[in-house]
């Protein structure tokens, strides 16, 4: 389907027309159509799949259609981490070029101008506040703000808010809103807490499920089977002779991601660090270098998993194994996107087995074992991963066979008919 067979507004679709996005995507074909409608919305969708389009379109679509206050807050958006949030504040820039609505981001930090920014958007009533559940709150319990016109409430990455531990945030802020708003929410696992506080916060939702919870073809899955202290040594050969920059490793702790930050920089890796220690700014200032491709390699925690729109990745290497397998299908759909193809390497020591083998049950196959290259001495054995997993050989323990190498708006709607019939069409991918 095409973005101009939905009854979205002229200026929405000249935004689209301008970025080149033709094509919608299917939880963008599926959702946007329930939200123009009204409906509360519960759409559940892996990641990469366009979801921010899937409710920034018609939210603006609404905004211009609907009666609204103009002076009031009129739609918030809920997002677990600042990068997210940030990321949306951008998109709705891109989507609403056309469209005379403002919007602000709050998020935690310590930039004193953001503050400041931040507080005037919600005193004067930007039309669109885009926060993080705690900066929200502490702005709440500051600052007396007027929630009475707000008729949109939207919360990506749902079931991430809650495994940080947002519920009761998220609940002190619903009992503000009023009780007469369309409420969007969106996630990429549908586990029963979502479902519970979907009943809380929720009016007879239409449910829209994606794709859930798998990653995309286009990555090409490989494991390796090594020892803990072999696993520095694989990075830095997996990444020898390589002409390849946005290159993201994926570290457990943040303490690891520093100390193997440091390391890869003495082997000659232009490789920076991203984790909650860092200050806003720093982490600002790390991930544009990252998409600049002035970063070769992105050391991370968790904390850029989710919602980080970098498009031409193309690796993403597990130095720890994920303890979730939603985290791990997080993780590795940073390669990919757009439309394009990536690898991902998962680095499995024995002390990893439990993890990876319920990682593998939850994918239902097993993915490809590279062969540990010579210079790194001996792999571990079958048993060793058997003894550690405590559930036998099956799955991922077996040694594989394979040995693979790693403007003016009604002039645009011609515009965009024709160049539906001669081109490739592009989808707007988050």
């Amino acid at each position: 389907m095409f973005f101009d067979e939905l009854p979205l507004s002229d200026e929405v679709l000249d935004a689209l027309w301008d970025m080149h996005f033709d094509e919608c995507t299917p939880v963008q074909e599926h959702t946007i159509p329930v939200i123009l409608q009204g409906h509360d919305v519960i759409s559940c969708a892996q990641t990469g799949t366009g979801k921010t389009a899937a409710y920034i379109l018609p939210l603006l679509t609404n905004l211009q259609y609907d009666n609204h206050d103009p002076n009031k807050l009129n739609a918030i958006i809920m997002a677990p981490t600042r990068e997210l949030a940030q990321q949306i504040d951008q998109q709705m820039e891109g989507f609403g070029f056309y469209v005379p609505f403002s919007s602000v981001a709050i998020y935690g930090g310590k930039d004193n101008g953001a503050w400041g920014t931040q507080v005037t958007g919600l005193q004067k009533g930007a039309d669109i506040v885009i926060a993080t559940p705690g900066r929200l709150l502490s702005q709440m319990n500051i600052y007396d703000i007027d929630f009475s016109g707000v008729k949109y409430f939207i919360l990506d990455e749902a079931d991430r808010m809650l495994d940080m531990g947002f519920y009761d945030d998220i609940m002190t802020i619903v009992r503000k809103l009023p009780a007469d708003r369309q409420t969007i929410m969106f996630s990429a696992t549908m586990p029963d807490k979502i479902r519970r506080m979907a009943k809380a916060i929720m009016r007879q939702p239409k449910e829209v499920q994606i794709a859930v919870s798998r990653p995309p073809e286009t990555i090409r899955q490989m494991k390796v089977h090594l020892y803990e202290a072999q696993k520095t040594g694989m990075i830095q050969l997996a990444l020898q002779g390589k002409k390849m920059n946005k290159v993201i490793v994926f570290v457990g702790k943040k303490q690891r991601v520093k100390e193997l930050t440091r390391t890869l920089r003495t082997l000659k890796i232009d490789a920076r660090a991203m984790h909650s220690d860092l200050e806003q700014n720093e982490r600002d200032q790390v991930m544009l270098d990252f998409r600049n491709g002035k970063v070769d390699v992105l050391v991370a925690t968790d904390v850029v998993s989710r919602g980080i729109d970098v498009t031409d990745v193309p690796l993403v290497i597990n130095y720890d194994v994920p303890h979730d397998p939603e985290d791990y299908v997080h993780r590795i759909g940073r390669t990919a996107r757009a439309e394009n193809s990536g690898e991902a390497i998962t680095l499995v020591s024995p002390e990893d087995a439990k993890y990876w083998i319920r990682i593998e049950r939850f994918l239902k196959k097993e993915i490809e074992l590279l062969p540990i290259p010579d210079q790194l001495g001996q792999a571990p054995k079958d048993d060793e991963y058997a003894i550690r997993s405590g559930k036998g050989c099956s799955g991922g323990c077996r040694h594989s066979s394979r040995n693979r190498a790693a403007h003016p708006h009604k002039s645009k709607a011609k515009g965009r008919a024709a160049h539906r019939q001669g081109s490739k069409p592009r989808s707007a991918n988050n």
